[in-house]
């Protein structure tokens, strides 16, 4: 069962990579401004973190499969939506209303591999969904750069929205519900539970962690095809290095090096992946050759296979079952605010894409040092 869940987490992340190289050329297709462009990107995640904490209080309080299937047919529902989009207001209303819906699916996805998982093997059973992400991050931008180029953008929402409503249909049937919904007579908000969860040390590392790590993500969605395009090449080839750094998380995920993730503290696996990221996206700000170009993707995939199954293992390891949909919530609400931020950044002081690289570089340094601080301080008061 837990193999079926890894395939829901592909699935998942299929419609945001499938859309990395595709979004900011359609939003500049339709005559959106540079700031307009950066939020229309952003949008998406935006929206995504008002979904995460919802679906986090939804996904405790009435199981996972429930807001699992829900979050499947909303968001079939809405890349038809996108078909439809003529202005770039339109598509920004679109972008909102689908960050909403895919909110949902994320943290239900991860509270199953949370519950399924064991204290001895969290960090191996978060580098195999890792692996899923990083399958998803080589199909999805290969895929909606070629859709997009032979068939036209529109068939990249037809297609990705049929695959979701084949996987909602799957899930009613083939996955069982594996977690029993505590009674409690409280309706509402649980704010007190939120508050506990934002104040555990480990679990503010990992919001940090995932922070970071899509922060970058977001700016390389809105710089590297922007890059791309003014070197002349095509929209093609932005996927390509888009999925080169999946390639390589995979191979850190499924090789034996996925044993590290059990064997070496967790904060020390996310600052180093953390530098391995800033390495990559200073080369990308600061070379046009095309073998070097995919040299930086490496250093990149290093970096998020480092930092991703770690994260995602502390928030295990920190979150109760019962609390874990929560913890899953807020852990992708700072990913989700990570696009949001990084993509919000770049196209608001419209600078040039190498610029934008190099202040992704700058930030997630920072984050980095941040976490070690951090780690410092509460070793101290121990």
């Amino acid at each position: 069962m837990i193999y079926f869940v890894y395939f829901i987490v592909v699935i998942a992340f299929l419609d945001t990579f499938s859309q990395l190289p595709i979004i900011a050329p359609f939003a500049q297709s339709l005559g959106a401004s540079s700031l307009v462009i950066g939020l229309i990107v952003g949008m998406y995640s935006l929206a995504n973190m008002g979904g995460n904490i919802i679906a986090g209080q939804w996904i405790d309080k009435f199981g996972r499969k429930r807001i699992l299937v829900l979050g499947m047919f909303f968001v079939s529902v809405c890349l038809v939506g996108y078909t439809f989009v003529t202005t770039p207001s339109q598509l920004l209303t679109m972008r909102l209303i689908h960050g909403l819906g895919g909110g949902l699916l994320v943290p239900s996805a991860f509270a199953f591999l949370g519950d399924y998982s064991r204290s001895g093997n969290r960090g191996k059973t978060m580098a195999f969904s890792g692996a899923g992400v990083g399958i998803s991050a080589i199909i999805g931008p290969a895929f909606g750069a070629l859709v997009t180029k032979s068939l036209g953008i529109v068939w990249v929402f037809y297609i990705i929205s049929a695959l979701f409503f084949v996987t909602a249909i799957f899930i009613l049937f083939i996955l069982k519900e594996n977690y029993t919904p505590k009674q409690t007579k409280q309706t509402g908000f649980n704010s007190s539970e939120i508050k506990k969860l934002l104040g555990l040390p480990p679990l503010i590392n990992a919001y940090i962690g995932a922070f970071s790590l899509m922060l970058t993500l977001g700016i390389l969605a809105y710089m590297l095809p922007l890059k791309i395009a003014e070197a002349g090449q095509s929209v093609a080839f932005s996927g390509m290095l888009l999925s080169t750094f999946g390639i390589v998380a995979i191979l850190v995920f499924v090789l034996p090096t996925n044993k590290l993730f059990d064997q070496v503290k967790r904060e020390k696996m996310v600052i180093t992946g953390m530098v391995f990221v800033c390495i990559g996206l200073v080369i990308l700000s600061s070379f046009e050759q095309i073998i070097i170009l995919f040299i930086a993707m490496f250093f990149y995939g290093i970096g998020f296979a480092c930092i991703f199954p770690s994260v995602t293992a502390l928030v295990i390891d920190h979150s109760t079952k019962h609390e874990r949909g929560k913890a899953f919530g807020l852990f992708y609400a700072f990913f989700s605010l990570g696009v949001v931020v990084g993509s919000f950044i770049v196209g608001a002081i419209n600078v040039a894409p190498n610029q934008g690289l190099l202040i992704g570089a700058v930030i997630m340094i920072c984050l980095a040092l941040t976490i070690q601080w951090r780690i410092r301080v509460n070793e101290t008061s121990q």
